[in-house]
């Protein structure tokens, strides 16, 4: 197992990284100085295959669990979960030293990150990601919310979890679609930030899509360190955490245009990294050759790499005015200047529609 920390003063915590440490999640709780009472927020998918694990790891650790489940995927990312959640800890009679922990993916612990953001004004919550793509991004950094039907993400809070448990043997439940659409989110740190990564993805995709145990745990610690750096310096997004937007922008506008019921997270990020490229080099901050790279590495992981032509352009480009970086009329881009650099770029509408339609 690896500890990494998220260095925030009174807002710290750690990360934990490792093989078969799901069992010892309920030790972890007690270490933190938790309440006895703990609200495990997952999906039905989710449930039956790790929450008798945590469950009992729980209460071999002396706590209280209450079960509360929400449906499974993106469009269920709403006001209507959330008040399921609100209503069980109400019921319970939760109090604002109990515990809310989210086991699943970026779904559940969006939701549960945000509930405990605002129930009683604020309890603690602990996340433990079960999908490649939380592991390496979501479940760090305190960014909480729902989706409203007009774009995603748009209503929400930063609000720190106590801490982050990540066993990586728990992706072998995983489906193919859900672990390549995780890895959009590893390329992505690449890209913006990581040479290194970058290269260890394109010469070990294989392997990685194979669940080599040591592979993954290597770039999941790599992802969550790169993660955690930007976070400690710009913890609300006030400048340079928006780094960590490469490719988001069109991706969310492509997720809100399709009623988040086509693409997965990563698979939408997959196309609008390779669109973000594709702008870079049309504004000279990039080469084709670094676009090549790009484009072969998300192709090869399986990632889409285009917007389907029967998508309407004016839905994408109307889903993006809302994105939460735009200002002014104008969308504040992450552009790719080579792998391992980038720059911010604002772009009007009609300028991201020119080229997209190119």
């Amino acid at each position: 197992m690896q500890t990494l920390k998220v260095n925030l003063g009174d807002r710290s915590y750690p990360i934990y990284v490792g093989a078969g440490i799901l069992d010892s999640l309920g030790q972890r709780l007690q270490e933190s100085g938790l309440a006895r009472k703990v609200a495990v927020v997952t999906n039905p998918t989710v449930a039956q295959l790790y929450l008798d694990a945590v469950h009992g790891s729980l209460d071999h650790a002396g706590f209280e669990v209450v079960p509360i489940l929400v449906p499974d995927g993106e469009e269920h990312k709403t006001f209507k979960s959330l008040a399921t959640i609100y209503d069980r800890l109400i019921a319970e009679r939760c109090e604002r030293k109990s515990c809310v922990l989210a086991l699943g993916g970026g779904v559940i612990g969006d939701l549960a990150g945000f509930a405990a953001a605002t129930y009683l004004r604020g309890v603690p919550y602990v996340q433990v990601p079960t999908t490649l793509l939380a592991q390496v991004d979501s479940s760090v950094g305190g960014k909480t919310g729902v989706n409203h039907e007009n774009g995603k993400n748009l209503i929400g809070a930063f609000y720190q979890p106590k801490l982050v448990l990540i066993d990586v043997n728990v992706l072998a439940s995983l489906p193919h679609r859900e672990l390549v659409a995780g890895l959009a989110e590893v390329i992505k740190y690449g890209i913006i930030e990581d040479p290194q990564l970058f290269r260890d993805v394109e010469k070990n995709l294989a392997k990685i899509i194979a669940l080599d145990r040591e592979l993954l745990q290597r770039v999941i610690v790599t992802s969550c360190s790169i993660k955690a750096r930007i976070v400690e310096t710009d913890e609300r997004e006030e400048n340079q955490r928006a780094v960590l937007n490469f490719g988001h922008t069109i991706g969310h506008a492509l997720e809100a245009a399709t009623d988040y019921r086509e693409f997965l997270h990563g698979e939408a990020v997959g196309i609008g990294m390779v669109k973000a490229v594709m702008l870079s080099v049309q504004h000279g901050f990039c080469d084709q050759q670094t676009f090549e790279r790009i484009l072969k590495v998300i192709k090869k992981a399986g990632l889409p790499s285009e917007i389907p032509a029967r998508l309407s352009m004016q839905s994408v480009i109307a889903a993006m005015q809302l994105d939460k970086k735009a200002a002014g009329g104008r969308i504040k881009f992450v552009m790719s200047e080579g792998i391992g650099k980038t720059r911010f770029h604002w772009l009007s509408p009609g300028e991201v529609l020119s080229a997209l339609e190119r």
